[in-house]
Formats: C-alpha cells, sequence, structure tokens
C-alpha cells in the first residue's frame, strides 16, 4: 500500500465526506435526512446516516441500507465488506437545521403560501425548545422582482467561536415554475450540560450568580475556671 502525506489524506477525507454527504441529500431527502458521521475503525470505516425517518432508511427487511452500501463501495472503489452503513434516529427534529430546511422546501413544492410556511417552520422549532431561529427566502416570490424574505424568532448570535458549536445552519434550493427559491435556516441550540440536544459548552458571556454562602458563626470560647 503507497504511503499518503497527512495533506493528502485530510483532502483525501474532506472529499470523500463531501460527495457521500451529496449522495445522501439527493437519496433521501424524502426520508428527513439530517446528516451524516463517518468513523473509521480497524474493520473498515462506519457510515452513520442521521434520518428522521430511519425505517424508510433502512427499507424493506434491509434492502435500501445494503442498496447504498453497494451504491457507496462501486462510487469509491471500496473493498466488499470493508463499509457499512448504519441508521440512527435524529431524537429532536425540531433542532435539526437541514431537516426543516427540507420540510420548508416540500411545503413550498406543494404550494403553500411563503409566509405562512416560514412562521409554520420557525414555530415548531422555538416550539422544540431552541434559543433562536432565523429563515431567510429569496428569489422570485410574488413578483416578477426577486427579493428577500427573512423571519426571525428569539436570540441568535452570528460571530466568535461558539457559532460554530451553537448554530446549526442549512441552505436549500426549490425549483418552482417562476425560478428557483433558495432557503437558508438557522437554528440556535440550546446548552445541554450533558451534550445530548446542544453543545456541553456554555456561551462565553453568560455569567451565573451564585448564592452567598451562609455565615458560620464560631462559638464563643468560654473562659476558665479560677
Amino acid at each position: 500500500m503507497a504511503t499518503i502525506s497527512k495533506k493528502r489524506k485530510f483532502v483525501a477525507d474532506g472529499v470523500f465526506y463531501a460527495e457521500l454527504n451529496e449522495l445522501l441529500t439527493r437519496e433521501l431527502a424524502e426520508e428527513g435526512y439530517s446528516g451524516v458521521e463517518v468513523r473509521g475503525t480497524p474493520q473498515g470505516t462506519e457510515i452513520i446516516i442521521r434520518a428522521t425517518r430511519t425505517q424508510a432508511v433502512l427499507g424493506e427487511k434491509g434492502r435500501r441500507i445494503r442498496e447504498l452500501t453497494a451504491v457507496v463501495q462501486q462510487r469509491f472503489n471500496l473493498a466488499p465488506g470493508s463499509v457499512e452503513l448504519f441508521a440512527e434516529k435524529v431524537n429532536n427534529r425540531g433542532l435539526s437545521a437541514i431537516a426543516q430546511a427540507e420540510s420548508l422546501r416540500y411545503k413550498l413544492v406543494g404550494g403553500l403560501a411563503v409566509r405562512r410556511a416560514c412562521y409554520g417552520v420557525l414555530r415548531f422549532v422555538m416550539e422544540s425548545g431552541a434559543k433562536g431561529c432565523m429563515v431567510s427566502v429569496s428569489g422570485k416570490l410574488r413578483a416578477q422582482r426577486a427579493k428577500t424574505m427573512k423571519f426571525q424568532d428569539g436570540y441568535m448570535i452570528a460571530s466568535g467561536h461558539p457559532v460554530t458549536e451553537y448554530v446549526d445552519t442549512a441552505c436549500r434550493h426549490v425549483l418552482l415554475r417562476q425560478g428557483v427559491i433558495g432557503i437558508k435556516v438557522k437554528i440556535m441550540l440550546p446548552w445541554d450540560p450533558s451534550g445530548k440536544t446542544g453543545p456541553k459548552n456554555p456561551l462565553p458571556d453568560v455569567v451565573t450568580v451564585l448564592e452567598p454562602k451562609e455565615d458560620v458563626v464560631p462559638p464563643r470560647p468560654v473562659a476558665p475556671l479560677s
């Protein structure tokens, strides 16, 4: 086996992830695809597909997931049995920007009014426990002139390192009769010390005021008997 430099390996891994994500986004859009995770193990490569409807991803008697495994093996020229696909259910789809962008996309394709569809997504996200949400829809919405409509609720950060941990972003394109409509969904996740529904690290500007400790009065010394 030829040795590969670290730089080339990182680039190759990034290209593999990007192409795999694009394939699964197109293939599993209706199944509520919400992202993919690639893990390297001594036995081979494990690919964990996160989706809202895992049963549809697996298919009847696991047929769909076997088909996807075969497609990935052929496309990336992997040895048979070296790659394994798993489906993982998204616990809270209201906190997944990809799932909400796909949901909004199907609403617009179905002919629902833009304002009504966006407010529906916004309300659902906020009821799911998000700290904030922003939905942007741009394109020829009603008139011939293109414009952007923004809908926002709650608290949203836009700069600094916490953006990478706290803000989940997704971008999708809808092909309608009048032209292409662009959708962008940003969800501000809540802080979760367990790390299940949100990031473990708290925001750096959050100040926690602790309750003062009770003063312990020391006992008075007793004078010795003379």
